[in-house]
Parts: structure tokens; C-alpha cells; sequence
């Protein structure tokens, strides 16, 4: 059972995230040879706060 793992800053709609895990399941179904219903994606969001990038807080760019 493939269990995809996103990281990413908050922001998108719900939409956004349905659709990017329809998108992720019908390629990892595909590539790796296994039926949808055993794939798991997990979205993980971070505040702005807590993702730095060079040294600076991306809440202060």
C-alpha cells in the first residue's frame, strides 16, 4: 500500500487539494502497478511561520 506524503505551505482550496490527490493516485496507480484504493495520500500544511528558506522565516519575505 503506496502512502504519498505532501508537504506544502497553507493557501490552497479544497479544490486545489482534491484535485492534486486525484492527480497523485491516478499516477502512483499507474506507475507503480497498483489499484487506487490502496494508495493513501496525507497533506501536511505549514503556517508561513514555520518554513524558512535561506536563513529567513518565509512569513517575513
Amino acid at each position: 500500500m503506496p502512502i504519498i506524503q505532501v508537504e506544502m505551505l497553507k493557501g490552497r482550496t479544497i479544490d486545489q487539494k482534491r484535485e492534486m490527490v486525484k492527480e497523485i493516485t491516478e499516477v502512483v496507480s499507474r506507475t507503480a502497478n497498483c489499484p487506487k484504493e490502496a494508495i493513501r495520500v496525507v497533506i501536511r500544511e505549514m503556517e508561513f511561520e514555520n518554513f524558512g528558506i535561506s536563513g529567513v522565516l518565509k512569513c517575513d519575505n
